[in-house]
């Protein structure tokens, strides 16, 4: 069995749930447009909890589904799992892939027979047609993010699993930044059998983004720590840990990082497949 661990000084948003009391004001800063969507921490509430069929003990915030005008490659959720509960059979669609990645607790995976156990920063990358099962065998909650995406397979090249933790692997830094702006990748984004790619995008006080970027590929973004002022298709809108951002296709998006701690968000994207017409 494999067991990821991760250092003391890791940080990963994971309040999550409650009810606000009546007393408090209903405006808060969740948009919804068709170039993006902007799900603060505020209303990520006990009440809009969803139940999974195959899974026990276990809740989950949906944070991105396919719908028309937004982002469509992929769905992502928060998953809350209590002591001993879990899924032997917990993806229902044999042509997707998932990838989850671990913010709180400890969550035991089974991928193809191998056993993993996934701490804070702990991820695992599980291809299509996998066999594999969750369960948390710990006395604490295990709140995970699930990406899920149907997979395009490509001639040549086979998905494999992987397994690992964000605190083990090296950070990239971006040209010119003194590694102020920074990206963990934690599948190779050279090996073509991977159609999307999950990152932790790190920027220290004061970086940014200084242009828009405006790219084919769609986004989830979810605030890992941190605060910064994120341009989105026009708008200025300020996000915080714990805030989620749905970006579709070809949004203009660019950021301030305000500090005072680093801004650092969990980045899904779809990649290295060609357009079907």
């Amino acid at each position: 069995m494999s067991k990821t661990t991760t250092r003391p000084d890791a940080t990963y948003y994971k309040a999550l749930g409650g009810h606000p009391p009546q007393t408090d004001l209903l405006t808060d800063r969740a948009i919804v447009t068709e170039a993006y969507t902007v799900i603060p921490r505020g209303v990520v509430r006990d009440i809009v909890t969803s139940v999974f069929p195959e899974w026990t003990g276990t809740r989950a915030w949906v944070l991105n589904r396919p719908v028309a005008g937004g982002a469509t490659t992929f769905a992502q959720s928060i998953v809350e799992v209590a002591p001993g509960g879990g899924s032997e059979n917990p993806e229902p669609q044999a042509e997707v892939e998932g990838f989850l990645f671990v913010v709180d607790g400890a969550l035991s995976l089974t991928i193809a027979g191998a056993a993993h156990v996934l701490e804070p920063g702990g991820f695992a990358f599980v291809p299509a047609g996998t066999v594999w099962s969750a369960k948390n065998d710990g006395v604490e909650p295990a709140r995970f993010h699930w990406f899920r995406k149907r997979y395009e397979p490509v001639a040549g090249h086979t998905a494999e699993p992987v397994v690992g933790n964000e605190r083990d692997i090296a950070p990239n830094p971006m040209p010119g930044t003194d590694n102020k702006w920074r990206t963990t990748r934690m599948l190779d984004p050279e090996n073509l059998a991977y159609d999307m790619h999950v990152n932790i995008v790190t920027f220290e006080p004061g970086a940014s983004i200084p242009f828009a970027e405006t790219h084919v590929m769609e986004h989830g973004l979810y605030v890992l720590e941190g605060k910064a002022v994120y341009r989105l298709n026009g708008d200025w809108v300020e996000v915080q840990e714990g805030d989620y951002m749905s970006l579709r296709a070809f949004c203009p998006q660019a950021c301030y990082a305000g500090g005072p701690s680093n801004f650092r968000y969990l980045l899904y994207k779809d990649v290295n497949r060609q357009i079907t017409l």
